[in-house]
């Protein structure tokens, strides 16, 4: 498509998806208000009615060049996945015609036997089925017409990630309307959570990254040596962008704003190679859903510049990690953001109890929301001076913090006045300063009007943090529906459940450094969890209060959470086994030959110095060739024991042992091998080296 300059982009934006614009043109007014009452309320569409959907649909969709549509789903990979089906049917003549009925539309039938199902389903059990999402538009990606779906077993089981997002947002919605119309909201149709959530990633030169095992095969380097400078000098930070990652963010945006992906910020980020792109906020489901297809993008753009986008949480060592941070927030169908505190949210009752809701929320459910971010990306991520400690607690800054603390003491609160920044020079505009500051050490921060949730990698999908986060909410807002709906009176009994919540769930308020130690030691007597791998934290998914709470709210059923139990945990020992055998085969054909090789040159160099002078020491090359020698003789006694110890890994069957016994044995082993090449790359010449090096690849992109 042409560009003109950025007044073009208002009339390309969205023209590759099926959205109101297209719909309002192309529907009949009864199909259009009926399938815009199921996207705004949550209303069941008539089935009818689907046939002229899906016609509208394919005409708009073969006008715009495809010849195909799949039903793109999320399956618990952690990835999406599509089938492709052509428009084309046999006419008569022996010709064909494009057809796409409504049954082809509401339900798809992919093989489930490939993807995890955690034992909800057997290997020959294959059938599955995907279900139209209306709430979420159909795109075109290349010549397909991919249409958002949820994905399930033949027995009825989400198999995805989709459908217990879509169930919390309800739950959550259920409980928001019974709290809003007790403050008299009775015109309030829905509430819906919105979420933006900023995304962190690198980019490396393809060709390096084709000559790195580790890079390709896991996604992160598994060996590498710190750079003489790393991030130390804070200079990458909102610096100058290189003009080859400002092509690539060029048209990264534009291939973005053509699927309706309100990319809106991107910069530098604090990491040499690292930048963020950062979108404007739109409905939890849609933005999950645009999250996964902007990842998908920006590798593919990446690819077209020879350059590689990582979305691994830790590629490099010694530098910062990336991660994805998730701005949540609630909304009323007319507008109202119920965590805006208002001009004195002293006097604002619902925003206090809405407030009130989440840190209830986040403190009985802190296993659930940590589990839900743990990967084993994610474990190098956390507790680093770069993210979020694997401790949860909330940041409020310094006016709500007095707020309740003035609520729960019973004295009256004083009140702040917005102070005005003065900058000392004339010609600078005066502006009010806000009343709260941002900690980028908590893990979840109000920032406003919203709470950003830190803790997400950047390779994650974003629908499990938000799925258990709704439905944590939607457990607080129950309970306190359930008193006020009974409450003899009302004003007393909001007024004593708003201190009562406050002195019961503080100690999951810190507003200070999350990356001092003291902290750590501080949140351990509070009675905070502290769950710093993945097999500490993916357990208590099955714990009884976290079952009920979420089979309660209908987002999980038992058999779901078992087999998501199983399936994270699975995740996990199978990213550490390939890590660790790649690291086997890296350093048996690479590393290894090569310091050998390099040592054997400098003792025939120390062999030519001694024929031509015997009195020459030879002290540099023969100190070199000790040193590598004895590293040589480490590294291969420690590829071998890190080798034995994943083979034994074989026999251990049951999932959550076998993900232990990988935190205690198989990740200490895979470091004292990293630690003894590390200090070979540091003594080998750089020719000599098997494979580009974190100076290459952190400052090979101009």
């Amino acid at each position: 498509m042409k560009k003109e300059g950025m007044n073009s982009v208002p009339s390309y934006f969205g023209s590759l998806v099926f959205d109101d614009r297209v719909m309002r043109a192309t529907l009949s007014g009864e199909v259009y208000h009926s399938l815009k009452k199921t996207i705004r309320e949550g209303a069941k569409l008539d089935v009818s009615l689907a046939n002229q959907v899906a016609a509208a649909m394919k005409d708009w969709a073969v006008e715009n060049g495809a010849t195909h549509y799949t039903h793109w789903f999320q399956p618990l990979t952690g990835f999406t996945a599509e089938k492709h089906d052509s428009f084309i049917s046999p006419s008569p003549d022996g010709g064909v015609i494009m057809e796409f009925s409504g049954k082809e539309l509401i339900q798809g039938e992919p093989d489930a036997s490939s993807f995890p199902s955690g034992g909800i389903r057997a290997t020959f059990e294959a059938r599955g089925y995907t279900a139209w999402d209306p709430t979420s538009y159909a795109f075109i990606k290349g010549k397909t017409l991919c249409i958002p779906t949820a994905f399930c077993s033949y027995s009825g089981e989400a198999l995805d990630k989709k459908t217990p997002l879509l169930r919390s947002m309800e739950a959550l919605n259920k409980q928001a309307l019974r709290i809003l119309k007790l403050f008299g909201n009775e015109d309030v149709k829905s509430v819906r959570t919105s979420v933006g959530p900023e995304q962190e990633y690198f980019l490396i030169d393809k060709e390096m990254y084709e000559k790195r095992k580790d890079l390709v095969y896991t996604g992160r380097t598994l060996f590498g040596m710190k750079p003489p400078k790393g991030q130390e000098m804070e200079d990458h930070y909102f610096g100058v962008i290189p003009p080859r990652v400002t092509a690539y963010m060029e048209d990264l945006n534009d291939e973005l704003w053509k699927l309706g992906i309100l990319a809106k910020t991107e910069h530098n980020e604090v990491a040499p190679a690292q930048h963020e792109l950062a979108p404007i906020y739109t409905t939890t489901n849609i933005a999950a859903d645009h999250n996964q297809l902007m990842m998908e993008i920006m590798q593919k753009v990446a690819l077209k510049h020879d350059l590689v986008c990582l979305l691994h949480e830790k590629p490099f060592a010694g530098v910062n990690g990336s991660g994805k941070h998730n701005n949540w927030s609630m909304a009323t169908d007319k507008g109202m953001n119920l965590l805006s505190p208002g001009e004195t949210p002293y006097e604002n009752a619902q925003f206090l109890l809405f407030l009130c809701a989440v840190i209830k929320a986040v403190d009985d459910y802190q296993d659930l929301l940590r589990l839900s971010v743990a990967t084993a990306g994610n474990d190098h991520r956390l507790g680093a001076n770069e993210a979020p400690p694997a401790v949860i607690s909330i940041f409020l800054g310094d006016e709500l913090t007095a707020i309740l603390q003035a609520i729960e003491s019973g004295k009256p609160y004083a009140g702040t006045t917005k102070k005005i920044m003065k900058l000392g020079v004339d010609v600078l505009p005066k502006f009010p300063r806000d009343n709260t500051d941002r900690n980028r050490t908590s893990p979840f921060a109000f920032t406003g009007n919203k709470f950003e949730f830190r803790m997400l990698g950047s390779s994650n999908s974003i629908s499990c943090a938000n799925m258990m986060l709704n439905a944590a909410v939607a457990e607080s807002l129950k309970i306190f529906a359930d008193k006020l709906e009974t409450a003899k009176d009302f004003e007393k009994t909001l007024n004593d459940m708003i201190k009562k919540t406050i002195k019961e769930h503080k100690h999951i308020l810190f507003n200070g450094n999350g990356y001092d130690e003291s902290w750590i030691k501080e949140a351990e007597k509070r009675g905070l969890h502290n769950l710093k791998t993945t097999p500490d934290a993916m357990p208590h998914l099955l714990d009884e209060h976290n079952v009920k709470m979420l089979t309660a709210h209908g987002v999980f059923t038992e058999a779901e959470l078992k087999s998501r139990h199983e399936i994270m945990l699975e995740n996990y020992c199978k990213t550490v086994i390939i890590e660790a055998q790649t690291m086997v085969d890296m350093a048996r054909k690479e590393i290894i030959p090569a310091v050998e090789g390099y040592a054997s040159k400098m003792a025939a160099a120390a062999a030519r110095k001694k024929a031509l002078d015997k009195s020459i020491a030879c002290s540099y090359e023969i100190g070199i060739v000790k040193k590598l020698s004895a590293l040589s003789d480490e590294m291969e006694q420690k590829t071998e024991e890190l080798e034995k110890e994943t083979d034994g890994l074989k026999a251990v069957e049951e999932i959550k042992e076998k993900a232990f016994a990988i935190r205690d044995h198989i990740l200490p082993k895979m470091d004292a091998l990293r630690e003894a090449a590390d200090e070979a790359e540091r003594l080998t010449a750089k020719s000599e080296w098997p494979f580009p090096t974190y100076g290459d690849l952190l400052f090979g992109v101009r």
